[in-house]
């Protein structure tokens, strides 16, 4: 069976952590149980090497296990939405299933959009503040250092489809630090 690993920023990426962080999990915990019930086994007591080994085994277990519980509450970019934007992944560049941490709140954007200077996104989620996940955003592009981006988060669909066309007929060069704003979309959302 291929695995098919599925990058960011790309549709199904939060569907496929939820696969890939859960066998993870269970993968590191069946070792560090077996590593514990074979060194007692050997030797007849708990107090051997490997059972060391085996609750050392449990950082990167529990780290694993953290990640799956983030992953499991975030949501994807729904295939009704999808296929209402997909007409515009060859125009602009695109990105699906990023969600945005901050200390205060959580923003999970379903698809989002770069044109130049110009940001924008939608969020499936009625809890999501689209004003404060913009204002996260900006926040964060100016702490890189990166200036003059307009960000904009939407809620409602046909207001988005609409942004989205007019941008296809936007002439506008590309932002000069349009890497910079791609690297760091993809470092600060999970």
């Amino acid at each position: 069976m291929k695995s098919k690993i599925i990058k960011k920023g790309s549709y199904g990426y939060i569907e496929n952590r939820k696969v890939v962080t859960v066998l993870r999990t269970l993968l590191f915990f069946v070792v560090c149980v077996g590593l514990y019930v074979m060194g007692y086994v050997t030797t007849g007591s708990s107090r051997n090497l490997l059972t060391v080994v085996s609750i050392l085994g449990c950082l990167p277990a529990c780290k694993s296990m953290v990640n799956f519980i983030l992953f499991m509450r975030a949501k994807g970019c729904s295939e009704a939405l999808k296929d209402a934007v997909c007409g515009f992944d060859t125009e602009l560049t695109t990105f699906y299933d990023l969600y945005f941490t901050s200390y205060q709140k959580n923003y999970p954007i379903s698809h989002m959009v770069l044109k130049g200077n110009v940001l924008c996104g939608i969020t499936e989620n009625p809890k999501c503040d689209c004003n404060e996940a913009g204002k996260h955003l900006e926040q964060m592009l100016m702490q890189e250092g990166i200036k003059n981006v307009t960000v904009k988060i939407f809620s409602q669909r046909d207001k988005y489809v609409d942004r989205l066309s007019q941008l296809t007929y936007l002439d506008t060069e590309e932002h000069k630090n349009r890497d910079g704003i791609i690297s760091l979309l993809y470092s600060i959302s999970i």
